[in-house]
């Protein structure tokens, strides 16, 4: 029966083709065996505070090296230092456009796979343009990213945007439907920000850094790819350099990966907000043991309130975070459109969103129209 009503409401099964390049699998080989200066290096499997520590002791033309050497490695380890990740992901990105170009002229691939590797190399040399910070690059598969608006050492506040449904490397940007897609929404999140508050150090990351379902089908209905994202969401989080606070926003399936991450986040996420949820795969917020503040927020227009807010034999997320029974704080999304428009500019729930990432609370403004959500939290936090 819950599998009949997941298919009628749209969730019905759809194929993920394998593809992209080894080049992570060749770096990952070669750093097994890598030193400097005679040290070897950790394994990439590290702890964040043994990879934090040996990176600490280096000076910045070794840091150069093993960034220029191993990219696919140091690009996507949690404790180095961002601007050497920032280094290795510029080159990792022009390794793998440049083996992306070559297929797109492979007549041996069939057309379409050419296509498709024409567009990840236009869309790596994207990533690639001076300037953009890239903490995260893998094109192993569909490919993961992540990307860093403002200053991540300085900042004392970070948001982190965990989208949903096909999200990948291709779909990461959009020119069409920009805020759609995680860097859209993580550009307008930060402007967002820095207009609500200008002298805050605040940074947004755009987090594509776990294997998403494509389209709502099985793997949609189910939180087998939630906790793969989880373990990951959790390392993004611990890594993160200082002792900035946190703030977790989280967009349809992506909330179901921060539902299944909540109970093992660090102290330092503060705030987990939700827009679009078909549910965290938990009975209420108590069910997350979280110390954070969990935020939900929902369109009147958004079709994912259609989907069935259960959990039978591992199909559906369980209870609706904007439903009274779940006791998230509810927030207003009024001006938002549907299901994908909660980050667009001049939302009420973008705004919201800001305010949240920056700590001022009191002008939070509720689903209810009154200061229900508001209640428990200290106004406007500072820095």
């Amino acid at each position: 029966m819950v599998f009949v009503m997941l298919a009628t409401t749209g969730w019905t099964a759809v194929h993920r083709p394998e593809g992209g390049t080894p080049l992570r699998a060749a770096s990952l080989a070669a750093w097994a065996s890598a030193r400097v200066d005679g040290r070897p290096v950790p394994p990439a499997d590290a702890p964040v505070r043994t990879v934090a520590r040996f990176f600490a002791g280096l000076d910045g033309a070794q840091r150069a090296r093993l960034a220029d050497g191993y990219p696919f490695v140091v690009g996507n380890l949690d404790g180095v230092p961002a601007a050497t990740r920032y280094r290795a992901n510029r080159i990792g990105l022009e390794q793998a456009g440049q083996v992306e170009d070559a297929r797109g002229r492979d007549v041996a691939l069939t057309p379409a796979d050419r296509a498709t590797a024409v567009r990840r190399s236009h869309r790596f040399a994207s990533l690639a343009e001076p300037g953009r910070q890239i903490l995260t690059f893998d094109p192993t598969g569909d490919g993961l990213v992540a990307e860093v608006f403002g200053d991540l050492d300085e900042a004392r506040r970070v948001s982190v945007i965990v989208p949903g449904v096909d999200t990948d490397a291709l779909t990461f940007e959009r020119t069409q439907r920009r805020f759609t897609a995680p860097v859209g929404m993580a550009e307008s999140l930060y402007q967002a920000q820095r207009a609500a508050a200008p002298d805050s150090r605040t940074a947004v990351i755009a987090w594509a850094g776990y294997t998403a379902p494509t389209g709502v089908g099985m793997d949609a209905a189910t939180g087998r790819m939630a906790v793969d994202g989880a373990v990951r969401l959790r390392a993004l989080t611990m890594a993160l350099p200082g002792d900035s606070r946190v703030a977790l926003f989280c967009h349809s399936y992506g909330s179901v990966v921060c539902g299944v991450a909540a109970h093992e986040l660090p102290a330092r996420v503060t705030d987990v907000v939700v827009a679009g949820s078909p549910g965290m795969r938990a009975e209420n917020v108590a069910g997350l043991h979280t110390s954070a503040r969990v935020w939900a927020t929902r369109d009147q227009g958004d079709w994912i309130a259609d989907v069935p807010h259960l959990e039978v034999g591992g199909l559906g997320h369980g209870t609706d975070p904007v439903s009274p029974e779940f006791g998230a704080r509810l927030l207003s999304s009024a001006t938002a459109k549907n299901h994908t428009g909660y980050f667009a500019p001049g939302t009420d729930s973008v705004d919201n969103f800001a305010k949240i990432g920056t700590g001022a609370f009191d002008s939070v403004v509720c689903a209810t129209g009154d200061d229900a959500c508001r209640r428990g939290t200290s106004g406007t936090e500072s820095d």
